[in-house]
């Protein structure tokens, strides 16, 4: 279903001019996914932003909320988890500590280990902002019916396994 106008449709049709001799039509599927990956970004980071965040803070955040108690994860596990370098990971604890929302420590079962850990003000934040983070998916996810969204949800879950290895799905 495809709306003739959209930017994606004359990109499309702007190749079938051009290069008849090939196959656009995967663009139509690329295409929005990738313009729509931007629109959503931007609407999820309007949500962050107004809690002080940015997209990899929230994300740092909310890997350690998801821990569970004591809500602290090894940096190579942050890092793993949300699938950044190591180096990008010690730039984000080092902007979050300094906010007051995490602290490093040392591993409780192992003196040589470090952790990030959930200060209690971190906690309490990404707890409001999860919140709020939740009913902004919810809101943008309601421009589908519950079945198209169901549909989508399946379609792309089969897709992402094309890409995804199983240590990294969280």
């Amino acid at each position: 279903m495809t709306t003739p106008h959209d930017h994606v449709a004359r990109i499309q049709a702007e190749w079938r001019q051009e290069r008849p001799d090939l196959d656009v039509h995967p663009q139509g599927v690329i295409g929005r996914l990738h313009r729509l990956s931007g629109f959503l970004t931007e609407e999820l980071c309007t949500v962050y932003r107004r809690f002080g965040l940015g997209e990899g803070d929230f994300d740092v955040l909310a890997t350690l909320r998801r821990a569970g108690a004591p809500y602290e994860r090894a940096p190579g596990e942050l890092a793993r988890f949300t699938m950044v370098t190591t180096g990008a990971i010690t730039k984000r604890i080092d902007r979050l500590e300094k906010a007051g929302l995490v602290v490093r420590s040392v591993r409780a079962d192992d003196g040589r280990g470090r952790v990030v850990g959930l200060t209690a003000a971190g906690k309490s934040l990404i707890d409001q902002a999860f919140t709020e983070h939740m009913k902004n998916e919810r809101r943008l996810l309601d421009a589908l019916s519950a079945e198209d969204a169901a549909q989508l949800e399946r379609l792309l879950t089969v897709w992402l396994r094309n890409f995804e290895t199983p240590d990294h799905t969280r």
